[in-house]
C-alpha cells in the first residue's frame, strides 16, 4: 500500500467521525473513533491484520534509524511554538505517545497517567514532558539515550489502555469540557514545562471538549507527525503523497 492510500483511507474515515461527532448516535461514535485511532496507531494495538502507517515508521525506527533526523511536522501554529523544526524519529513516536497518555488518562478519564518512574528508567527518557521546548541539541542527545524497545512498549500500552477508556465514554463525557484542575495536573506531574513552548498545551487542551480531544491529541495528531516521517524517507512510496 501506498503513502497515498493510507492518508487516503484515514482521511475519509476522519471526516466521518468529525461528522458523527456532531451527533448523538454513540454507537457509531465509537466505532469510528476506534477505526481511526487505530489507523494511526500499530496494528498490535487494535489487532488488525494489515500494516498500518504507524507500523511503517515504527518498524523503521527499530532497524537502527532512531536518530534519522526529520522534520517535526508541516503545521506552522505549532512550529511557532517548538524548540525545533527537525528531530530525531524517535523523539516523533515519544511526543505523540506522551500527548495520548496525558490527554487519555487525565483530562479524559481523571485518572493516573501510564508514565511513571519506572517507564522512564526503562526508556531512558531525559525527560517527563512531551519534548515541545527542546532545542535542536536537547533532541538530539535525548534520542540517543532512548531505548527503543521499551518505547515501542510504551507505545503499546498507551494505545491499548485509549481503547478501553473511549469503549467507556458517554456521549454526555464526550460532549463536555473537563475541569481546570485536570488539566493543571499535567504541568503538577511533570507533562508540560513552564516553558512557553510547553505549557501552551495546556492552554489549547483545556479548550477543547473530549470529542475535540478524540479529534486532536488521539488521531489527527499522529497522523501530522507520522507523515513528517513518511514524507523524507524511503519507507514507502516517495512520490505517492
Amino acid at each position: 500500500m501506498t503513502k497515498q492510500e493510507l492518508y487516503i483511507s484515514f482521511n475519509d474515515r476522519y471526516k466521518e467521525l468529525k461528522q458523527a461527532l456532531k451527533g448523538t448516535d454513540l454507537k457509531k461514535i465509537k466505532e469510528l473513533t476506534l477505526e481511526v485511532h487505530a489507523m494511526v496507531h500499530p496494528a498490535e494495538i487494535s489487532g488488525r491484520s494489515e500494516k498500518t502507517i504507524a507500523d511503517f515508521v515504527l518498524d523503521y525506527m527499530l532497524c537502527g534509524n532512531q536518530n534519522v533526523i526529520v522534520p517535526r511536522e508541516n503545521h506552522d501554529t505549532d512550529l511557532h511554538y517548538a524548540g525545533t523544526k527537525t528531530v530525531p524519529m524517535c523523539w516523533q513516536l515519544w511526543h505523540t505517545y506522551r500527548i495520548e497518555d496525558l490527554v487519555s488518562n487525565i483530562l479524559m478519564s481523571n485518572q493516573n497517567q501510564i508514565f511513571n518512574s519506572e517507564w522512564q528508567k526503562k526508556i531512558g527518557s531525559s525527560i517527563t514532558d512531551t519534548g515541545n521546548a527542546l532545542e535542536y541539541d536537547e533532541a538530539v542527545a535525548f534520542g540517543k539515550g532512548i531505548h527503543v524497545e521499551a518505547l515501542r512498549e510504551y507505545m503499546l500500552t498507551v494505545g491499548k489502555n485509549t481503547r478501553c477508556i473511549i469503549e467507556n465514554l458517554t456521549h454526555e463525557q464526550i460532549q463536555s469540557m473537563v475541569p481546570e484542575e485536570w488539566v493543571m495536573r499535567i504541568l503538577e506531574e511533570g507533562g508540560v514545562t513552564t516553558d512557553f513552548r510547553s505549557v501552551w498545551l495546556l492552554v489549547f487542551w483545556g479548550r477543547l471538549t473530549r470529542g475535540g480531544m478524540i479529534l486532536t491529541p488521539l488521531t489527527n495528531h499522529h497522523m501530522m507527525h507520522l507523515l513528517a516521517c513518511l514524507d523524507n524517507l524511503t519507507i514507502l512510496d516517495r512520490s505517492a503523497i
